[in-house]
């Protein structure tokens, strides 16, 4: 449990060995006394890390796909620079 700048609380792995512990069977009302944890803030840990299947039948967490979208906007805007650039160069 370390305390983070960002108002962090407690780190991923932390929350990960939560979660996983919620998947292993035990109640998250439970887990909330055991470990000092409000059951909203687990609730959404759970939403954050449990894996979704994907079509394809791969899996990916809510997380892993902020990350990817993060990604994508990016590589997006780096793009769009990119187009603009090489109308410019055409020019010349």
């Amino acid at each position: 449990m370390t305390n983070h700048k960002n108002g962090d609380r407690y780190s991923d792995d932390f929350r990960k060995m939560v979660v996983d512990l919620y998947h292993s069977g035990q109640p998250v009302k439970e887990l909330s006394s055991e470990y000092g944890v409000s059951e909203v803030t687990i609730y959404e840990w759970i939403k954050k890390f449990t894996p979704v299947e994907l079509e394809d039948g791969s899996s990916m967490t809510l997380d892993d796909y902020r990350k990817l979208q993060k990604q994508m906007h990016k590589l997006q805007g780096e793009n769009e620079i990119l187009k603009k650039a090489m109308a410019i160069f055409a020019k010349k």
